[in-house]
């Protein structure tokens, strides 16, 4: 081609129009009618010798049907001439389209002057694949909405000029077992110092990958936590493109200047904070740092898919990494596992980059053991056979069928639970009491469960393989007088105190000097204890109540009472119309959860039980962090501009309620539980280690637990624990009860810190 017209061509259209609009930012895309036409012309060239090497192709095969497959935005006007020309030659062909960066919504499409040409163009294809539903539904949309095509949302057709197109979501892969091979041969990356955590960032050099967001919130983090100096390093890997563009050069200049400043500020003599790569790096040393590094930060602001990610994924052959991921990254979709962060939030990104450094190793272990299994599961090669599965090209296999955009409604639990929880299932029902299973009251003693509740509850704590917790902010004695059902587990003060249905209890240790500023806080708080405002006592935690104190008395109690807590020394936590002590240990409801996963089903229980979560406090988001990917969750709020962890949120207890009947539907088909009633954590394991089948109704084994008279080797090695049988707890609360405990609370909880 003429060097002007390729240029036109590559740079004027295809970068400078078609890059900025189909990932969302109109602003940067210039419309001009003489790159669309060189556009055009070079398209016509790629199907004219397209078609000479069909004929080719036919003079050596004449009795197969070949297979045109084209790829990406470069050529989406081809198809339709590729098709007429082959027509006349009486040439019958399959075509195929793949386009590997995002497709715009219909708002953003209009805007191309030519896009009811562009649609045509594409839709000459008999299959069209993209990476998630999203584009999907975007592609159909743009076509009923300009062209007017008949369509299938829930099929994904398209029918054009009499022919029925199918629009497929095929997200690409990686050839795992490869990095795998680079990982384990890659050189060690030299660091500072053993201790030394890297972050890691790899990508182009282009406006699209939020460099600067992420440079930013990594300031951010240094600022929030010093004690971060000299013991992490950002190690950013940033890939020369599109040098020639007067953008690329001005965003080059702004990072350069970033990363010098952040240096500047914050480097020591033996240590700069960030470690700054303009250029290519080999593939032997590009796997070593995915192998190598702690943490990888993939966060771009919109990308098709982004192999990086899951390139990191496959070179953790050694110690587990966490995997940051922006959510308007394509892998986001299906890597539920990574942790991930709007880059736009400067303040949670840096929050975020903080939770991955700072994650305990099991949860790394688990998180990074699923992730490797997705993606050594649905390599490049099963992407591979599932794109041509869609052009009836593999003989072995008949077309796949591609279903639909996954659909949400409050109520309608078979929509998002009816894959997840089957007939089989082994079931582990973890719930919040307040807000959860009883509505909000003004006064915690008011909020009983509904009847119909608690039925079904007992009904389901008897059903086989159906393993039920509450885990409640409030004290472990209140919330079991509050249920009533003793086949099921208790977590009281946001999980500190745990008993199993058995008697065993897992008891948190809080320190000394918590506990010293905890009784002086109690007696600082009763001269607020005025107008409806009073203190329960939860043992560990407290609680200041203010719900029933009068509108305009609430500012200046609650102001009194948040500068008693400082000037004791205790965090603050807010609940609903009240403020929580609790004490300042890596302890909440997601360590919680994930301890009584661990405790009923092993170690892997996430391989061998379907989970559910349902709270409606900020309490209950640290388990729906934890359980993110792991996990279905719901959040119960009416808000409309709250934002939540979780899978999915519910309106009112109501509908707390119709879940725990839908699965006690979905779940009546099985045997009762034993005759005497009593579910034993310990009864419900088995010895069996294997995977799950339906045949097996009882969930694998785990380490045992103990009381103080069984052996004293303790379940976790080297975990700070305290497991006593409940009898003994109950003596121990009698022979410690205050001589004139509160009426508003329960009997005080032995000393942590002395036990």
């Amino acid at each position: 081609m003429p060097k002007k017209v390729f240029s036109d061509y590559y740079n004027g259209c295809c970068n400078a129009t078609f890059w900025p609009l189909f990932h969302s930012m109109p602003d940067r895309a210039t419309f001009q009618a003489d790159k669309w036409e060189a556009y055009r012309e070079v398209n016509r060239e790629f199907a004219r010798l397209t078609v000479e090497a069909v004929k080719r192709l036919r003079e050596s095969h004449p009795d197969s049907v070949p297979l045109v497959w084209l790829h990406d935005y470069h050529m989406m006007l081809a198809a339709n001439t590729i098709r007429e020309k082959c027509d006349e030659l009486n040439m019958p062909i399959k075509m195929a389209f793949f386009l590997h960066i995002p497709f715009p919504s219909w708002d953003i499409m209009r805007l191309f002057p030519w896009d009811d040409e562009l649609l045509q163009g594409v839709l000459g294809c008999d299959s069209i694949g993209f990476h998630i539903d999203d584009n999907c539904l975007n592609f159909i949309d743009c076509c009923q909405r300009r062209l007017g095509c008949r369509v299938d949302r829930q099929q994904m057709l398209v029918e054009h000029n009499s022919r029925t197109i199918s629009i497929n979501p095929l997200p690409i892969s990686i050839p795992y077992e490869r990095f795998v091979q680079l990982a384990e041969k890659a050189p060690k990356v030299v660091k500072n110092n053993p201790q030394e955590q890297l972050l890691l960032g790899v990508d182009r050099l282009d406006y699209t990958k939020g460099l600067v967001h992420r440079i930013r919130a990594f300031e951010t983090l240094l600022e929030k936590h010093p004690e971060l100096k000299e013991k992490v390093t950002f190690l950013q890997v940033a890939v020369p493109s599109r040098t020639d563009v007067k953008e690329y050069q001005e965003l080059k200049e702004e990072l350069d200047q970033l990363i010098g400043k952040i240096n500047g500020q914050f480097s020591t003599p033996n240590w700069s904070p960030i470690r700054y790569i303009y250029g290519c790096v080999s593939q032997d040393q590009l796997a070593a740092f995915y192998r190598d590094s702690s943490v990888a930060v993939v966060t771009p602001l919109r990308d098709g898919m982004n192999l990086v990610a899951k390139e990191f994924v496959a070179c953790r052959t050694g110690e587990p990494g966490v995997l940051i991921l922006s959510p308007f990254a394509g892998a986001g979709i299906s890597m539920h596992e990574a942790l991930h962060v709007n880059p736009y939030e400067t303040n949670e990104f840096s929050d975020t980059i903080y939770r991955a450094l700072t994650m305990p190793k099991d949860e790394r272990e688990m998180r990074m053991k699923q992730l490797r299994r997705r993606e050594r599961d649905h390599d490049v090669n099963f992407w591979l056979r599932n794109f041509l599965k869609t052009v009836d090209c593999l003989s072995d296999v008949d077309k796949s069928q591609v279903s639909g955009r996954f659909p949400m409604g409050e109520e309608d639990f078979s929509e998002f639970l009816g894959s997840y929880v089957t007939e089989s299932t082994r079931l582990a029902l973890l719930l919040d009491y307040d807000g959860t299973l009883a509505p909000i009251a003004p006064h915690p003693d008011l909020a009983q469960m509904p009847a119909e509740t608690r039925r079904v509850l007992e009904r389901l704590a008897h059903m086989p393989d159906v393993n039920i917790a509450i885990i409640s902010g409030r004290s472990l004695a209140n919330v079991r007088s509050m249920v009533g059902i003793d086949e099921i587990t208790y977590a009281g003060n946001h999980g500190f105190d745990i008993v199993h249905p058995d008697g065993t209890m897992f008891m948190h240790p809080v320190p000394h000097e918590y506990e010293t500023q905890l009784e002086l806080l109690k007696e600082r708080l009763q001269e607020v204890c005025v107008d409806g405002a009073w203190i329960e006592n939860k043992g560990s935690c407290i609680t200041f109540h203010y719900r029933e104190v009068p509108g305009d008395k609430v500012a200046a109690i609650t102001s009194r009472a948040q500068d008693l807590f400082n000037e004791v020394g205790i965090k603050l936590y807010q609940s609903h119309r009240a403020f929580e002590a609790r004490p300042p240990v890596t302890w909440n409801k997601g360590r919680a959860a994930i301890y009584i996963l661990r405790t009923l089903f092993g170690l892997d229980w996430c391989d061998r039980v379907s989970t559910i979560f349902a709270g409606d406090d900020k309490t209950d988001e640290d388990a729906m962090r934890a359980l993110q990917g792991m996990a279905v969750t719901f959040r119960i709020t009416r808000s409309q501009n709250l934002r939540s962890a979780a899978t999915h949120r519910l309106p009112s207890t109501d509908a707390v309620l119709a879940m725990l009947k839908w699965i006690e539907r979905r779940l009546g088909s099985r045997l009762p539980a034993v005759p005497n009633g009593i579910r034993s954590r310990t009864a419900s394991m088995s010895s069996n280690t294997g995977s799950r089948s339906p045949s097996n109704k009882s969930p694998p084994h785990s380490p045992k637990s103990l009381s103080r008279s069984s052996s004293l080797q303790s379940p976790e090695p080297n975990k700070q624990v305290m497991m006593i049988n409940e009898m003994e707890y109950q003596q121990y609360l009698t022979k410690h009860k205050p001589s004139r405990p509160s009426s508003t609370s329960p009997p005080r909880s032995p000393s942590r810190s002395t036990v």
